[in-house]
């Protein structure tokens, strides 16, 4: 499970971002009759200040697209929500407002709730007096905990398949769901780079302990050859890439030991990097942090 904030928010913006037309395909299918993916253009992160509660809001993705029928363009707001937060439904309508007042055209609101108890998130936001309605904003809500694994499990769809670990399952389904997922895998035939994009996002919220391991092999057991293959062909060469960082990151923190160890002694700076191979940049900062 991911406890920290910035990789929750770094694995989703790298999953939407890779493949944000099957995102909205799969769960928004309506909008994207009127979309033109041809055009995506991912726009800076936003960041709001609410002044009076003293705090930093981050508008997670932005996407400048364009409408197939009429000319102007769209800018889908994607806010992924670990948490539950009161008053969320306000919350987004402020995020619109200013969005809208910057970019003055059509935005298309999305919020993406990925928190492991399932709620009831409100999707509008209205204002309102017995003679007049004020004001009646709504928003697209994707509620993940609510949606049942199974019924995205036969697709083909890669954000489906990184999804299943943050849909609804029983504990007794963990196996099942990384099975299946390790199936759409193998069935899709993605590059090595999204395949590990898709895993890494799978198992940073489903990691099977030594039992579940076990379990999943006895499972692999019992499917087609052919496509067992595939799948353990797909894990083992995750094993070899992760033992060859591994590697890598061990002989890197091995010349940083090197280098901090001469710098003690007093050697110079120039003849540690020329030592270690580390770059005197990086050996300045080592030096200054023995101080």
């Amino acid at each position: 499970m991911v406890n920290d904030r910035t990789d929750h928010d770094r694995l989703f913006k790298e999953l939407l971002q890779t493949f944000f037309s099957e995102f909205m395909y799969l769960f928004f299918p309506a909008a994207c009759q009127a979309i033109d993916f041809s055009h995506l253009r991912f726009l800076q992160q936003e960041v709001f200040t609410d002044i009076t509660a003293g705090e930093k809001n981050l508008v997670d993705i932005l996407v400048e697209t364009r409408l197939k029928q009429e000319p102007g363009m769209i800018l889908v707001h994607v806010e992924t929500q670990a948490y539950a937060q009161r008053d969320f439904h306000e919350r987004m309508f402020r995020y619109f407002s200013r969005l809208y007042k910057k970019y003055r055209c059509r935005i298309l609101p999305v919020a993406v709730f990925s928190y492991d108890q399932p709620r009831d998130e409100e999707d509008s936001f209205n204002i309102e007096f017995p003679f007049l309605e004020v004001l009646r904003f709504r928003f697209y809500k994707l509620e993940l905990r609510k949606l049942q694994w199974r019924d995205y499990a036969a697709g083909d769809n890669p954000v489906a398949a990184a999804l299943l670990s943050k849909m609804g399952f029983k504990a007794e389904e963990r196996v099942k769901v990384r099975l299946e997922f390790m199936r759409m895998l193998a069935r899709m035939k993605l590059d090595p780079a999204r395949a590990e994009l898709l895993g890494g996002f799978f198992e940073a919220y489903l990691k099977l302990n030594r039992k579940e391991e076990e379990e999943f092999s006895l499972e692999l057991g019992k499917i087609n050859r052919e496509e067992a293959e595939a799948i353990m062909q797909i894990t083992t060469s995750w094993h070899e890439k992760g033992r060859a960082e591994g590697i890598k990151e061990g002989i890197k923190e091995g010349k940083l030991e090197t280098a901090r160890a001469a710098l003690k002694k007093g050697l110079p700076e120039d003849v540690v990097a020329e030592i270690t191979g580390l770059d005197l940049e990086t050996v300045r900062r080592l030096k200054g942090g023995l101080n």
